[in-house]
C-alpha cells in the first residue's frame, strides 16, 4: 500500500490526539455532581453506544458501494441511477415514514431503520439491477429514519428528564466522535481487510453491516423507552396525521425565519456532502489509477473525528452560531480545489483507449500495469480530508441548533422536510453526472456552501435580535408545553434586547394553532 495514505492517516490521528487532550484539559460542557448527572451520563452513554452501532452499519457499506456496482459491471450512468433511486426514495417515502415517528413512536422508527437497512444490505448479494434498485429504495427510507428518528428520540428523552439544554451539545459531540469517527475508521479498516486482505469480495462489508445493525436493534429493543412528539389526536388515521403534521411543520418553518434558515443551510451542506460521496472515487482516480478505498475512507473518518473533537472545544468557547459561518466558508474552499484540476468523467472515458495501449506496452515490458494515485489525486485527497474535518464540526453543531429552535411536537417531520430539497438536488446532479465535468459539479457544491455561509451570517444576526433562552430556563419540551408558545412568552416577559426594536409576533405565529399556543383547538 502506498505510503501517502499512512502519512495522511498518521497526521490526522496526531491531530485527533492533540484535540482530545486539549478538550480533556479544558473540561467538557457538562459540570456538576449528584444523581441527575449520573442519570445524564447513563442516557448519554446508552445513546452513544446505540448510535455508534447504527452508524457502523452504515459506514461499513460506504467504501464499497460504488466499487460493488463497478464489480457487477455497471457503468457511471447505471450507478448514478441507483444512487438517484436511493435519494429519491429518501425524499418521497422516507419523508412520509420518518414523519410518522412523531406520532407512532421514535423507538419503533429506530427499529424499523434496523430492519430496512439490513434488508437493503442483503440485496447486495444479487448482481441483478432490479434487486439492487430495490435495495437502494429500502436504503433511502432507512437513511431518513437514521437522521431524524434517533436525534428526535434523544432530544425528547433529554428534556423529559429535566437535563440542562447545554448538555445536549456534549452528547451530540461524543456521538459524532464515536459514531461518525471512531466506528467509521474501524469500519473502513474492517471493510478494507475483508475485501483486500481476505479476498472475500466487495459484498463482504455489507454482510458485516447486517450483523452490526441487528446487534444495535437488540439494544434498542431492550433499553430504550418509547417517546412521541404528538400525544394528541390519537384517533386520527395515517392520512390525517400526515396532513396535520406537515401543515404544522410548514407553519413553524414559515413563522420562524431561524428554522427556515436552519433548513436551508442543512439542505445546502448535506446536498454538497452527499454529492461529494458519489464523486470522490472518480475524482481521485480519473484515469483508472488504483486507489485503496478502505484506507481513504479511514482517512476521511479520522478527519471527521478531528472535527467532532474540535466542535466540543468550539462549543465551550463560542456560541455555535458565531463560528458556523467559518465552517461553511472553509468547506466551500475545499470543494473548489478539484475545479482547478478539471477532472471529468468525459476525460476518463476518452483516455481509456490510450491507457489500454500504455498498459499493453508496460505488460509486455514486465512493468506494473495499474498505477497508484497521482500527485493531483494526492492534493485533492488532502483537500477532501480538510472538508471531512469541517463535516465533523457541522454535525454536532447543527444538531445543537436544531434542538434549540425546532418544536418538539413535529421534530422528526421538520427534519425530514429539510431533507427534501437536498435529496432533490442530489438526484438532479446524479442523473446528469455523465454530462458534465466533475470539476463543474464540485464548483456547484462549493457555490452552495458559499450560499450557506451567507445564510449563517443572517441567522447569527437574527439570534442576536431574538436570543436563545437564558441559562437555567427550562426547555419547552421539558415544561410539557408548546415550544412556539414558550418562546413567545419568554420574549414578552424579557422584552427586546438592549438597543433593539420591540419584537412582534409574526402573522404565522399569530394565526397558526401550534405557534400561537392553541394546539388544543386544532
Amino acid at each position: 500500500m502506498e505510503q501517502v495514505y499512512w502519512v495522511i492517516f498518521g497526521a490526522l490521528a496526531f491531530i485527533v490526539a492533540g484535540l482530545v487532550l486539549t478538550q480533556a484539559k479544558e473540561g467538557g460542557l457538562v459540570s456538576g455532581a449528584g444523581s441527575q448527572l449520573q442519570a445524564f451520563f447513563a442516557l448519554r452513554n446508552n445513546y452513544v453506544f446505540v448510535y455508534a452501532l447504527m452508524m457502523a452499519g452504515d459506514w461499513l457499506q460506504g467504501p464499497y458501494v460504488y466499487a460493488l456496482y463497478q464489480h457487477y459491471g455497471y457503468d457511471v450512468k447505471d450507478i448514478g441511477r441507483l444512487f438517484i433511486a436511493g435519494f429519491g426514495s429518501s425524499m418521497i417515502f422516507g419523508t412520509v415514514v420518518g414523519s410518522l415517528a412523531d406520532k407512532h413512536g421514535r423507538k419503533k422508527a429506530a427499529l424499523l431503520y434496523v430492519v430496512l437497512y439490513a434488508a437493503s444490505c442483503a440485496t447486495k448479494h444479487s448482481p441483478d439491477y432490479g434487486v439492487l434498485m430495490i435495495g437502494r429504495l429500502l436504503g433511502g427510507i432507512a437513511t431518513s429514519l437514521l437522521f431524524s428518528a434517533f436525534e428526535s428520540w434523544l432530544v425528547a428523552e433529554h428534556f423529559s428528564r429535566g437535563f440542562d439544554e447545554k448538555w445536549l451539545g456534549d452528547t451530540f459531540s461524543k456521538a459524532v466522535f464515536v459514531g461518525n469517527g471512531l466506528m467509521a475508521i474501524l469500519a473502513g479498516l474492517v471493510a478494507s481487510y475483508l475485501v483486500d486482505s481476505l479476498k472475500m469480495g466487495p459484498v463482504a462489508p455489507f454482510d458485516a453491516a447486517i450483523v452490526v445493525l441487528l446487534a444495535g436493534g437488540v439494544v434498542i429493543y431492550a433499553s430504550w423507552p418509547e417517546n412521541y412528539g404528538d400525544h394528541a389526536h390519537a384517533a386520527e388515521g395515517v392520512v390525517d396525521v400526515l396532513r396535520r403534521q406537515f401543515a404544522v411543520a410548514a407553519g413553524a418553518i414559515i413563522g420562524d425565519q431561524r428554522i427556515a434558515l436552519l433548513g436551508a443551510m442543512q439542505s445546502l451542506f448535506e446536498a454538497s456532502m452527499y454529492t461529494f460521496v458519489f464523486l470522490w472515487t472518480p475524482a481521485l482516480a480519473p484515469a483508472g489509477e488504483r486507489i485503496y478505498h478502505g484506507m481513504i475512507f479511514a482517512c476521511f473518518m479520522t478527519a471527521s473525528m478531528a472535527g467532532s473533537s474540535l466542535s466540543g472545544i468550539l462549543m465551550k468557547r463560542y456560541k455555535v452560531e458565531s463560528y458556523m459561518k467559518y465552517v461553511f466558508g472553509l468547506s466551500a474552499l475545499t470543494l473548489a480545489v478539484p475545479f482547478l484540476f478539471h477532472v471529468s468523467i468525459a476525460e476518463q472515458t476518452s483516455s481509456d483507449s490510450h491507457r489500454r495501449s500504455l498498459q499493453a506496452a508496460e505488460l509486455a515490458a514486465g512493468k506494473e500495469v495499474v498505477h497508484g494515485i497521482s500527485l493531483q489525486g494526492q492534493m485533492q485527497l488532502v483537500a477532501f480530508c480538510v472538508f471531512e474535518v469541517l463535516v465533523g464540526v457541522f454535525w454536532p453543531s447543527m444538531m445543537t441548533l436544531r434542538a434549540r429552535f425546532i418544536p418538539e411536537e413535529t421534530r422528526s417531520t421538520i427534519i425530514n422536510v429539510f431533507r427534501i430539497p437536498l435529496n432533490f438536488f442530489v438526484c438532479v446532479v446524479l442523473y446528469n453526472v455523465h454530462l458534465f465535468p466533475l470539476s463543474s459539479m464540485f464548483a456547484l457544491c462549493a457555490t452552495f456552501l458559499a450560499i450557506a455561509c451567507v445564510l449563517q451570517v443572517r441567522l447569527e444576526r437574527l439570534i442576536q435580535v431574538r436570543p436563545e433562552p437564558a441559562p437555567g430556563v427550562p426547555s419547552a419540551a421539558a415544561l410539557g408545553a408548546e415550544p412556539g408558545k414558550i418562546r413567545l412568552e419568554r420574549l414578552i416577559r424579557a422584552g427586546p434586547p438592549a438597543g433593539a426594536a420591540p419584537v412582534k409576533a409574526t402573522p404565522a405565529e399569530e394565526d397558526h394553532p401550534l405557534l400561537a399556543g392553541t394546539a388544543e383547538k386544532a
